[in-house]
């Protein structure tokens, strides 16, 4: 280690953020040295047990050995010599790896960097595919930040001082139960799927290429939608010859308890979107589409100079394999458990307005019950209160995500290799910062 390393302390690195990063990083006030497993540990060597995996990212566990091992005997064979111009085997064998777990039909895979940039690359070859232009997503949801998914993402937090965006881009309400207008959370009949059919005879020319959906919401506060609500988007889809395009970047990888978020609805998309879990912190990003979509590109209608990086796809095979052998299987388990327990809080708690998820992938909404909130729906989301209690935890050593669209969900998203003694420990502490702060 260097002497500059040895002089490194959480106050030096936000030091250097400060001076040398732009500012648009929000700190959880845990600068970030060292990770195995589900421990995270500081640069004062303070360690913290991760139940936010780095938004939903090391779902086999930070440095996991056989992801690790992968990405160096491929960085020992070479680096990059652009996947797009050299063929090599590890961007071969993903591929075909991929048409192999994908749901369907979808067979053919075109690799990227990130999340936003498989959702823009999804958006043009379905305008390729259909031939049309117009896109329609979901209100609250969250695609990216470039200009393209920016235009998707259905929260104004986001878009604020970036106009304009990409246009022809209509949205639909939201399968929020618990802040519904038309129906209560605990009877949703998903009715709020006809509204994709109101949007487009009202403010679309009824010439679609492609809806995009999130199968569980995860930004905008981990929205479950109620049962046949997904199944009648893509009947609407297909009655308007459009793509349904599944973001799995949040909800892929195992997340939810499946390998795909989509497994749990029985609905099967024309492309799918992927990339946090996908590499297990290596940048990488794919969309996968069937082979009829697939065709529609010609060569030079898209490419990435880093897309598809060796090292990356390596890691991402090894990913699979560990997903394969055991992680989805304890992400469905402990995603089993996880409810119940949090269940009782939101028994406990006037605070907790309700408790929702799919596996490990799991919302606890705050909310204030003497106010009233947005539409005059009541209670309204506490903020203030969701803020102060993340902050408790990180004081307890544990690390959850604030967010949400009303920025009141607690976020627990934790590496799907945690145990049922970890997960133990996130509630309890839970359970004590809310009654700490409430």
């Amino acid at each position: 280690m260097s002497k500059q390393q040895h002089s490194r302390t959480n106050a030096t690195i936000v030091s250097q953020y400060e001076e040398y990063v732009m500012p648009i990083w929000k700190s959880l006030d845990v600068p970030l040295e060292r990770a195995e497993g589900c421990t995270v540990q500081d640069f004062d060597g303070e360690e913290y047990l991760d139940a936010f995996s780095g938004i939903a990212v090391t779902n086999v566990g930070h440095r996991n050995e056989r992801v690790v091992e992968a990405a160096k005997d491929q960085l020992n064979e070479f680096v990059h010599g652009c996947s797009y111009v050299h063929p090599n085997g590890p961007v071969g064998a993903l591929g075909e790896r991929l048409a192999e777990v994908t749901p369907g039909g979808l067979r053919k895979s075109f690799f990227c960097n990130s999340g936003t940039e498989a959702v823009e690359g999804a958006i043009k070859l379905a305008r390729k595919y259909t031939g049309s232009k117009e896109v329609i997503a979901v209100e609250m949801g969250f695609h990216g930040r470039t200009l393209g998914s920016l235009a998707l993402t259905g929260n104004r937090a986001y878009k604020s001082g970036m106009a304009p965006t990409i246009n022809n881009v209509s949205h639909i309400a939201p399968p929020y139960g618990y802040r519904c207008t038309t129906c209560d959370s605990d009877s949703c009949p998903g009715t709020c799927a006809n509204n994709l059919k109101r949007v487009i005879d009202s403010h679309t020319s009824g010439d679609i290429a492609a809806v995009v959906v999130e199968p569980v919401m995860g930004e905008g506060g981990i929205i479950v939608p109620p049962e046949g609500w997904l199944a009648r988007l893509k009947e609407v889809v297909e009655e308007h010859d459009a793509l349904l395009i599944a973001d799995e970047v949040q909800t892929g990888y195992g997340r939810t308890g499946e390998f795909w978020g989509v497994d749990h609805f029985e609905v099967t998309p024309d492309i799918v979107t992927q990339a946090k879990g996908i590499a297990n912190g290596l940048p990488l990003g794919a969309f996968t589409a069937t082979e009829e979509v697939a065709n529609a590109f010609e060569a030079g209608d898209h490419l990435s100079t880093f897309g598809g990086n060796p090292v990356a796809c390596a890691a991402a095979l090894a990913t699979i394999d560990e997903l394969q052998d055991g992680v989805i299987d304890n992400a469905a388990e402990q995603g089993e458990w996880l409810p119940e327990r949090l269940s009782e809080l939101e028994a406990k708690y006037d605070v907790v307005g309700q408790t929702r998820g799919l596996g490990l992938m799991q919302g606890v909404e705050l909310v204030d019950p003497s106010a009233t909130g947005p539409q005059g729906i009541a209670p309204a989301p506490d903020a203030d209160l969701a803020k102060h209690v993340g902050k408790n935890l990180r004081e307890r050593g544990i690390i959850v995500g604030v967010g949400g669209f009303h920025t009141n969900v607690m976020r627990i998203q934790p590496p799907l290799t945690i145990s049922r003694e970890q997960l133990e420990r996130v509630v309890d502490a839970l359970d004590a910062a809310i009654a700490e702060e409430a």
